[in-house]
């Protein structure tokens, strides 16, 4: 009876140990789409900055141009 005692509890504890497994991969996956999404989004921000910033460069008459320069 004492074995099977422990065996119950053995099976619990691997369990629990799987299951802490489980959660820990889910987390780390969870964080990592997180950072690739952020990373997208930026990527997408930065695109539309440039198109926008070279819109407004191209409106700028060229002598105000040259006075830049």
């Amino acid at each position: 009876m004492r074995n099977v005692e422990r065996l119950t509890s053995l099976k619990s504890e691997l369990l629990d140990i799987f299951m802490s497994m489980e959660v820990i991969e889910h987390e780390q996956r969870s964080r990592t789409a997180a950072q690739r999404n952020l990373r997208a989004r930026r990527g997408i921000e930065l695109h539309e900055e440039f198109k926008q910033l070279s819109r407004d460069i191209a409106e700028l008459p060229v002598d105000e141009l040259d006075e830049m320069h």
